[in-house]
């Protein structure tokens, strides 16, 4: 009777693990969360394994902390890949043109490997044109996305190879891309070869040679084209075009070289709700009014509009979900968006290049605005602004009224000295604490802009906060290490202009026990052998990099050339791959300057 009852319970329990694997198998594909996908394999081996099987889509933050071999041998089945190389900094020319980030490596592994995949998205890589032949050889027949995003290293030799083998393309996105244009070819072949895309980006590239005839037999032979975004192509040469993407909903590009009284030829389809008209004037800002009821969203970053004109084109886009335009928007903008736009979920403001100290009262952004903002514009969840005054009432409104804010950015302009609160520890505190679905935090201020206190607030109340870029903020040590002891979900920190020792960095980074990624520029170097104080923070697999102060040539605000001392970085980050081997001149591995990690 006891063995039988043994071998009752060992069927019941094999069942049981049976059912539970059959189970998992089923719901698994429907778990998309990386977070939870990660917590999933954790549980056991045979949960790791089902998650090795199931998951589709995989996104690499830094290319160096795994190889493609590595991945390929978890993850055999994915269908979507994205990966990111350089630094953000990079954007900025912060970071030297050596650094790394070359997609290489990864292309081989893609090519003999992984045969599912139908999307990849390179972001801030050096890709080369016999990385695209590779990749258009061996991926051309299914790949269905691919992004080359902030890449270099290429030409438009690669892009013939993409626009003549991956005729199964539904999304092509070049945009901001560093690309060598000799010739208009490979967009030839794209318009002859392809009859399913959907989404064409070269938005923000020297494409100059695109022949708005293969926009047209693009369009033609694309039925279903839903986004085009271009460099600079004569708005009247793409009548005939708009005419025949009939189904088009996003258009970005474009220019106006003309007489305005020709304009009004102009129509643009009528499904067409996400626009954004490069070098629009406000002479050709009425061939917007007919439609600009129906704007979700307009990109106003690059047309030459004043304050007057944003005012009189916005108030008339009242189911407006996105704005990006530049900071002669000004307070009376924001305050025109605010009344009018009341559905707006993102706002983007940046630095215009016309306003490098010429800006009057109209065009600037100060807490005026943004406290006009916060009250109207109830459903914001993105926020990025360069504001020229803030307040710490200005942020307690953000708090109070933006709940459903995920991502909040602000740069405090250096050259404008009529800054009336700082520092903004009160006001930082009163957003935080009422924000809570924040995920992406900036606050990039000037010297003064935040005392220890304000930085032991900003570690207190940013609860689920992963990414945070922070500049100026603090007075010592004892700040940062305040902070520290907060930041539990902080995955990614990036911080300029510190007052922070080496030695204090590495403990805040044993503290933050979440964080996977730091970068660091303008800290308090160990004056008799820099890099020597880190050591605190040397463990396995944490990789530290280091690159010396070093002279650039910027252009300065009356648009001259000068050269500038850069500060010296920290990058440090978890790898599975180890130490990185193609180390350029500029960069020098921790281990090198006395400290060999064990």
């Amino acid at each position: 009777m006891e063995e039988e009852n043994q071998n009752s319970k060992s069927n019941r329990t094999n069942c049981s693990s049976s059912m539970s694997d059959v189970v998992l198998g089923c719901v698994m594909p429907y778990i998309h969360d990386p977070r939870d996908r990660d917590a999933v394999s954790l549980v056991c081996r045979r949960w790791y394994e089902l998650d090795a099987l199931t998951r589709k889509h995989i996104t690499i933050a830094f290319c160096y902390t795994t190889s493609p071999d590595r991945l390929r041998r978890r993850f055999k089945h994915l269908e979507s890949l994205k990966l990111k190389g350089k630094p953000r900094a990079a954007m900025f020319n912060l970071i030297p043109e050596d650094w790394g980030g070359f997609v290489t490596p990864w292309v081989n592994e893609i090519a003999e490997s992984f045969n599912c995949l139908k999307s990849l998205h390179f972001r801030r890589m050096i890709v080369t044109d016999s990385d695209l032949e590779v990749l258009a050889k061996s991926r051309g027949r299914v790949l269905q996305v691919f992004k080359l995003d902030k890449c270099s290293g290429f030409s438009t030799d690669g892009l013939l190879h993409v626009g003549r083998l991956c005729r199964q393309l539904r999304t092509l996105f070049l945009e901001e891309s560093s690309i060598l244009e000799k010739d208009g070819y490979w967009l030839h072949e794209l318009a002859l070869n392809n009859t399913v895309l959907e989404t064409l980006n070269l938005y923000m590239t020297d494409l100059n040679k695109v022949r708005f005839e293969d926009l047209e037999l693009i369009a033609k032979n694309c039925r279903n084209l839903v986004s085009v975004k271009i460099s600079d192509c004569e708005i009247l040469d793409l009548v005939r075009f708009f005419h025949t993407a009939a189904a088009l909903e996003e258009f970005c590009g474009g220019s106006f070289n003309d007489m305005p009284d020709k304009y009004s030829a102009v129509t643009f389809p009528q499904k067409l709700c996400r626009l954004g008209l490069t070098y629009m004037g406000k002479n050709e800002m009425p061939i917007v009014f007919p439609f600009a009821s129906l704007l979700k969203k307009l990109d106003l970053l690059y047309a030459l509009l004043d304050t007057e004109d944003h005012c009189l084109l916005i108030q008339k886009c009242f189911n407006l979900e996105v704005l990006e335009t530049r900071n002669v928007i000004g307070d009376r903008g924001l305050e025109v968006l605010a009344s009018s736009c009341r559905r707006l979920k993102r706002l983007r403001i940046e630095l215009g290049a016309d306003a490098q100290g010429m800006e009057d009262e109209e065009g600037v952004v100060s807490q005026r605005g943004l406290i006009a903002l916060a009250q109207g514009c109830l459903e914001l969840e993105y926020m990025a602004v360069y504001v020229s005054d803030i307040t710490n009432v200005a942020l307690e409104h953000i708090g109070a009224h933006l709940r459903n804010l995920n991502d909040f950015r602000l740069v405090l302009l250096d050259r404008e000295e009529r800054i009336t609160d700082l520092p903004l520890d009160n006001g930082v505190r009163s957003l935080l604490r009422q924000c809570k679905k924040l995920r992406r935090f900036a606050l990039y201020l000037r010297p003064g802009g935040l005392t220890d206190v304000g930085l032991g607030y900003i570690g207190q109340y940013s609860i689920n906060v992963r990414w945070m870029l922070l500049r100026y903020v603090g007075e010592s040590d004892e700040g940062l290490l305040e902070f520290s002891k907060g930041c539990p979900s902080l995955q990614k920190l990036e911080m300029r202009g510190c007052c922070f020792t080496e030695s204090a960095l590495a403990r805040a980074v044993m503290q933050l026990t979440s964080l996977r990624y730091l970068w660091v520029q303008g800290y308090r170097a160990s004056s008799s052998n820099p890099g020597r104080d880190l050591s605190a923070m040397v463990r396995p697999f944490w990789n530290i990099e280091l690159i010396p102060p070093r002279k650039v040539v910027v252009v300065n605000q009356v648009g001259e050339d000068v050269v500038v001392e850069q500060p010296a970085h920290i990058l440090a980050y978890y790898s599975l791959a180890g130490p990185r081997t193609d180390f350029p001149n500029s960069v020098v591995p921790l281990d090198l300057v006395g400290l060999v990690a064990t």
